[in-house]
């Protein structure tokens, strides 16, 4: 393998915004904030919208997100 091609690999820690649950794992995405785990280390934090305590598929709960106002832009535009 090349040397200095492959992003760096490492833990990080996932966060679901919408019911605080977090998961450490490894991953190569970057992140700007940190935060400190339950082993007292500080990991790389990466927030995200979904995860398996949020999503319909695993909660068997419907839920909407809407993060980027895409329904209210769809029911504006057929609102007729």
């Amino acid at each position: 393998m090349k040397a200095g091609i492959h992003p760096e690999y490492r833990d990080v820690v996932f966060q679901d915004v919408t019911s605080d649950f977090k998961i450490l794992t490894r991953s190569t995405i970057s992140a700007k904030e940190t935060t400190k785990w339950e082993d007292g280390n500080e990991y790389p934090l990466v927030k995200v919208d979904v995860s398996s305590s949020t999503h319909p598929f695993y909660t068997g709960q419907n839920k909407l997100v809407d993060t980027t106002g895409r329904v209210d832009k769809f029911r504006k535009r057929y609102q007729k």
